[in-house]
């Protein structure tokens, strides 16, 4: 019984320090890859002798460090939030709509002392329903202290959402940096736009309510009543007109009299091909030209 209850207590104990840590509330299962441009910040390569550079390719603001400097387990270098203290760039191939999880890794900087504080920043997108996530790192220990797999979910306001990451108050720190790297996303794209033609604005024209009433008429009709769908819809006189018509001129064009007949047409091209097998005798062809065609 008592071992028992301890297994019950290691759960619920582990249940809360999960509940603790998330940063931000998982969305759907968003599965579908999308492209983060240099999101593991390895463009440009910092320049040897430096630490950190400023300018990433594929993203506003910001600078990044050496792999070194960085020492994610992956071996990344990484982004900065400490200059500008904001970073962004657009997640291109992503619909307004769609559902999207990001995920990354963010560090408190070696060079923050033991005991400080979290270090403290947000990831923002457009749209007035997603929240800012704010997010903390890990404790500072004095030394490298990578969190993997940081998340955040939203549904995207525009095509090619912006987002950004930006240093909390006072975190903006030229020299010791709030770091992230390996920036992924995945995500649900939004069904495919109906072409109704009498969506929107469009549904008040003379034509698309003439449809929407016959359609009401059409719907009160029992579908045995072929009387009252016929008054509705019609008894399609047009139509069976119009197929008279093509087949009346289909007949009318094989009576069109001929100046010669097809046969007559058809011996007179047998003078040349009958004047180069003349010479021919039997033998000379396994098969006899006159089994050749027509002639």
């Amino acid at each position: 019984m008592l071992r028992a209850q301890r297994a019950r207590l290691l759960v619920v104990t582990l249940s809360c320090t999960i509940a603790l840590t998330a940063p931000t509330s998982a969305g759907a299962e968003d599965t579908d890859p999308v492209v983060v441009a240099n999101g593991t910040f390895s463009s440009p390569t910092v320049s040897n002798g430096k630490s950190f550079e400023q300018g990433i390719d594929n993203w506003t603001g910001g600078g990044r460090a050496t792999a070194t400097r960085a020492a994610h387990p992956q071996g990344l270098q990484a982004a900065g939030l400490g200059w500008n203290g904001a970073i962004s760039t657009r997640l291109r191939g992503v619909r307004s709509g769609a559902t999207v999880t990001l995920s990354w890794d963010d560090n408190p900087d070696g060079c923050v002392a033991e005991g400080s504080a979290k270090r403290q920043y947000t990831v923002t997108v457009a749209g007035a329903a997603n929240q800012p996530g704010l997010l903390a790192t890990n404790t500072p220990t004095g030394k490298t202290n990578w969190f993997i797999g940081r998340s955040y979910s939203f549904t995207a306001a525009e095509d090619s959402p912006q987002l950004t990451f930006t240093a909390g108050s006072g975190e903006n720190i030229s020299g010791c940096p709030v770091l992230i790297t390996n920036v992924s996303a995945r995500q649900t794209a939004p069904p495919p736009k109906q072409n109704d033609p009498c969506a929107g604005e469009s549904a008040s024209s003379p034509a698309c309510k003439d449809v929407a009433a016959d359609k009401e008429k059409i719907d009160k009709c029992p579908p045995t009543d072929r009387d009252c769908l016929a008054g509705v819809a019609g008894d399609g006189k047009a139509e069976k007109d119009g197929i008279a018509k093509e087949t009346q001129a289909v007949d009318d064009f094989g009576k069109v009299p001929r100046e010669q007949d097809p046969n007559t047409a058809a011996s007179e091209l047998c003078t040349l091909p009958n004047a180069l097998t003349s010479g021919l005798k039997p033998g000379d062809a396994v098969v006899p030209p006159s089994e050749w065609w027509f002639c």
